[in-house]
This record gives C-alpha cells, structure tokens and sequence, in this order.
C-alpha cells in the first residue's frame, strides 16, 4: 500500500480570502472578533498564520461557519470528502 503525503495548505489563499472578506477597519474587525489590531494586521501581512482560536474569533466575527472560513487552505486541491 502507497501512502501519499497530503497535500500542503495554502497559507497565502486563506490570507488573500481574509483581506477580501472584511469591509470593516482593523479597528471594526477587532471589535467584533475580540482579537488585537496588531494581529489583524499580522496575519493579513503573512508574519503570522493565527491560531485556531484566531480563525474561530473571525468566523464568528464574520457570522460563518469556521469550515468556510478556513476553506481557502485547500486552494489547488481538493478538501477531504466527509466520511458519512
């Protein structure tokens, strides 16, 4: 049996899909997610990737489910198929 690495996440996407999400200030953002301006700023910068407890803040903040949200990280390639 041929075990296959999986396939490496798209950092940059999910980071482009933030930036065109928010309409808001850093400022907005910040307020409505509970998380600094500064980290804001960071991870659409690409200094930093957040945390999961970074990118559930914003999916609230953005009223979507975290799945959603996080969908951008499989930019060139499919997500895994839901086990049913």
């Amino acid at each position: 049996m041929t075990i296959f690495p999986p396939p490496e996440p798209d950092p940059t996407a999910l980071r482009l899909s933030l930036a065109q999400l928010h309409g808001w200030s850093y400022d907005e953002l910040a307020a409505r997610s509970g998380l600094s301006r500064r980290t804001l700023i960071e991870i659409e910068q690409g200094r930093t990737i957040g945390t999961l407890a970074t990118w559930h803040a914003l999916a609230h903040a953005f009223t979507m489910p975290l799945g959603e949200l996080l969908g951008p990280l499989c930019t060139g390639h499919e997500p895994p198929a839901s086990a049913t």
